[in-house]
This record gives structure tokens, C-alpha cells and sequence, in this order.
């Protein structure tokens, strides 16, 4: 027996391929299916199952490319409505791999539909517990993305409720040295506080997570729902993609135009531009919004676009052209990309440099929009006469921005602000300035 900890940093998503005798099961597996692929030769296996706890709202699975490439059978609950070819597994049920046992749990909570998957050993014995989104290693999923989305919906109290329920009735009931094998990490925008550790045991997280502490249902219900971070715009669109299963990765990628001017760009459609700072600065396309290709770079394309959005994609080198539609592609928006176009020298705009001693002697001249989440702004303004719209926000709010004054756009670290920056200098009359790095000064 092994089991294999996939680990995409970019959406903090983690996957899973157990193999025995031969034979593999993936649990939640990415948008790319070729790394699964690459486990399943070197163990000189065959994949013979996918199993999906549920559709997921932050990334794209390949769990259809891979049943149409091998044939594996593709498990998932009942209640997620999918319409892809695929096989019930609840409560009750269970699949052989090998010498292996994999074993349904339905642990509603984060979604209606979610399913735990409890492994069981050549003995019998329960070896891990992969959680989907139902329990991460210190936190627990969320449950305000299904009210809307997915063939099964739930209000988010209910779903509270129902976490509540499936941690103390399913999980917390298995033995403390249970492997816990959850779908995300920290940096997931599926919970709010989880840990840097990636699993962990059942016995560890009834003593360290906090909402597996000793408190009732309504204590539970009120400590989960607050303090949860803003809703991609892209989440519920993940949600129905997954459900219907998505097309193939390699074929959707072969369809994407690369073209080898900025005069092949069409006017009246969105332009984001994948650049550095820097290079964005000293000069960019007209109403071009900068979100740079960074570690989180596929999470703000998903805040800040629009699911029906058509856009075109800029990159300093075709390398980076295609590091950024791969990175799309793991939330399902390289079928939204117009085109690429891999330039770095754009001389339409070029930005005034921003003068850090005049900001900070004379606050009151500048109006400062901080572009920090909800969540964050918990912890208290940075500057008292800042005005609070999040960057996912942004696009749809900004008129609400008093015009008058030059404009000065921060946020905790200075990433999210550069694309807050370009999102307001669009139409805008008023100078836009973006704090950047300086916002640690303060």
C-alpha cells in the first residue's frame, strides 16, 4: 500500500492516488491529469477509480478526462446531481483497491453532496480519512458556497448545522490515530484558518482544531459562520463545471489564439495583463488590469473576472504565456481567454512614480481605498480615513470612490493593491496611486 500526496501551492489544493496490487484510486485529483498518469506507470498500475467527495467550487478536477483516458469508474455521491458518467458511493458503500477497502462517509457540512472517504488496510483496520473540504488539519469547510450553486443547495445555518453533526457523529468517532488526508491547506479560501501542516491525526485535530472543541450546535453554527472570507466570483461556476465534468485540458489549450500584436486586440474587451509591477508601471495598455502571475495569480483572475468574461491574456515571454493559461486552466478560465499575447513593451501608458514623504505628510490629500478582504479588516483600518472596498469588489464598486483627490490603493502586502491600482486608474480623472511594499511602513 502507498499513498500519494499530491500538492498544487497556487490554490493550496491537495490530491490523492493510493495504490495496492497493482491498482489505483484518486481522490480529488487537479485540472492536469498527466502527474497521476506519471504515478500509475512508475507503479506499473492502472487507474481504476476516481473518487470526487464532491464538486468542488475552487478548482477544476480532471476527473472526466481521466475516466475518458483510462476508463477508471468515477465515484461521487448521489446528491451532487452529476451528470457525467459516474457511480454512487454513500453511506454504506465501499470500492476495492487491491487489498485495500475504500469506505463511504457522508459528511455533509461544506456541501450537501460531500462524501469522506475512510481507508482501510490489508487488515481491516482504518488507516486515513480523506475529508474532501469537511475537515482540514485545524480548521473545517465552509459552508456559504452552496446556496446557490451545485445540483444540491443548502442555506449556509443548515449546512452549519450539518457540519456540526458529520464531525461528531462520522469523524471524531474514528480511532485517534486515523490519518487525516484533507483537499486543502492554508492559503485555501475553502475554510478561514487552517494550518501550514498538510495532515495530520484525528486525535491531533480533537485537541488542536478549534471546532472540534467541546461547545453545542449553536455556539458551533455562530463560530464557523463569522469571519469567512469573501466568495470568488468564480466559485460557483467551478461548482456547475464540476458537476457536468470539464473538457479535456490539452484539447481546450490547442484552441487559444496567440497572436503577435497589440493591434489584433479587439477593442471593448477586458485586457489582464500578467506582469510585474514594475514592468506593468512603465507602461501598459489603456484600462489594463495588472494581476501579476504570482503564487496566487489563478484565485484574484477568479475575484476579479467574471465567469462569462472574455479577456485577453498579456505575458512578458511565451513562457510565461504558458505558465499563466495553465494556471487558468486550473479554474476553468482558458475557455474564457480571447487571446494571448507575449509582449513587453507597451509604451500607451506609463505610470508617475509614487512619492511615499508626500503620502505621508499629508494624508488628508489623498483619498485611500484599502483593498483588503472583509476578514481582514477585522483586525482594524491602517489608515482611519480609508475607505474599505475589497479587491473582488472593486471592479463592481468603484464609483462609489469620491473623486477630487488623488487616489492612494494599499492593501497587507502590496500584490493585491497593484491590481486594485489598475482597476481604478480605468476611466478614472483623478491620479491613482498604488502604496505597493510601502503599506509595511505602517
Amino acid at each position: 500500500m502507498k499513498v500519494e500526496q499530491f500538492f498544487d501551492k497556487g490554490l493550496a489544493h491537495l490530491s490523492y492516488a493510493i495504490v495496492s496490487e497493482g491498482e489505483v484510486a484518486l481522490i480529488d485529483p487537479a485540472r492536469d491529469p498527466k502527474p497521476y498518469y506519471e504515478f500509475a506507470e512508475i507503479h506499473k498500475a492502472k487507474i481504476k477509480a476516481v473518487i470526487e467527495t464532491h464538486p468542488h467550487a475552487d478548482f477544476v478536477s480532471s476527473h472526466a478526462e481521466i475516466h475518458k483516458d483510462t476508463g477508471a469508474t468515477i465515484y461521487t455521491s448521489h446528491l451532487a446531481g452529476a451528470t457525467y458518467p459516474h457511480t454512487s458511493l454513500d453511506e454504506g458503500a465501499s470500492i476495492n483497491i487491491g487489498k485495500l477497502k475504500l469506505h463511504a462517509l457522508n459528511t455533509p457540512g461544506h456541501s450537501p453532496d460531500s462524501i469522506s472517504i475512510v481507508l482501510l488496510d490489508e487488515q481491516g483496520k482504518e488507516h486515513a480519512v480523506f475529508t474532501g473540504d469537511t475537515l482540514f488539519i485545524g480548521d473545517v469547510g465552509r459552508p456559504d458556497l452552496r446556496e446557490t450553486a451545485g445540483g444540491t443547495t443548502a442555506k449556509k445555518e443548515s449546512l452549519a448545522k450539518q457540519m456540526y453533526q458529520s464531525l461528531r457523529e462520522k469523524l471524531m468517532k474514528l480511532p485517534d490515530d486515523t490519518i487525516v488526508y484533507p483537499a486543502h491547506g492554508a492559503g485555501s479560501l475553502c475554510g478561514k484558518a487552517m494550518s501550514q501542516e498538510l495532515s495530520g491525526t484525528i486525535g491531533q485535530q480533537k485537541i488542536e482544531n478549534y471546532a472540534l472543541q467541546n461547545m453545542n450546535e449553536e455556539e458551533f453554527v455562530k463560530i464557523l459562520l463569522e469571519n469567512q472570507p469573501s466568495i470568488p466570483k468564480y466559485f460557483p461556476y467551478d461548482v456547475e463545471l464540476n458537476r457536468k465534468g470539464a473538457p479535456s485540458l490539452d484539447e481546450t489549450i490547442k484552441e487559444i489564439q496567440i497572436i503577435s500584436s497589440a493591434d489584433e486586440i479587439a477593442p471593448n474587451v477586458l485586457i489582464i495583463d500578467t506582469r510585474a509591477e514594475k514592468q506593468f508601471k512603465a507602461g501598459h495598455l489603456q484600462d489594463a488590469i495588472n494581476i501579476q502571475n504570482g503564487e496566487k495569480f489563478e484565485t484574484w483572475l477568479g475575484s476579479i473576472v467574471c465567469p462569462e468574461e472574455k479577456f485577453y491574456l498579456i505575458a512578458s515571454n511565451q513562457k510565461d504565456m504558458t505558465e499563466v493559461i495553465y494556471k487558468a486552466a486550473k479554474i476553468g478560465y482558458e475557455l474564457n481567454i480571447k487571446a494571448g499575447l507575449a509582449h513587453n513593451n507597451f509604451k500607451e501608458v506609463k505610470e508617475e512614480a509614487f512619492i511615499l514623504e508626500d503620502f505621508t505628510q499629508n494624508l488628508s490629500k489623498y483619498t485611500i481605498i484599502d483593498v483588503r478582504d472583509h476578514s481582514e479588516l477585522e483586525e482594524g483600518k491602517i489608515f482611519n480615513n480609508s475607505i474599505h472596498i475589497p479587491l473582488s469588489e472593486l471592479r463592481e464598486r468603484k464609483n462609489e470612490i469620491p473623486a477630487g483627490k488623488p487616489i492612494a490603493v494599499h492593501c497587507a502586502g502590496g500584490y493585491r493593491s497593484a491590481a486594485g491600482a489598475s482597476i481604478i486608474t480605468a476611466n478614472a480623472n483623478d491620479k491613482v496611486y498604488d502604496l505597493g511594499e510601502n503599506i509595511k511602513n505602517f
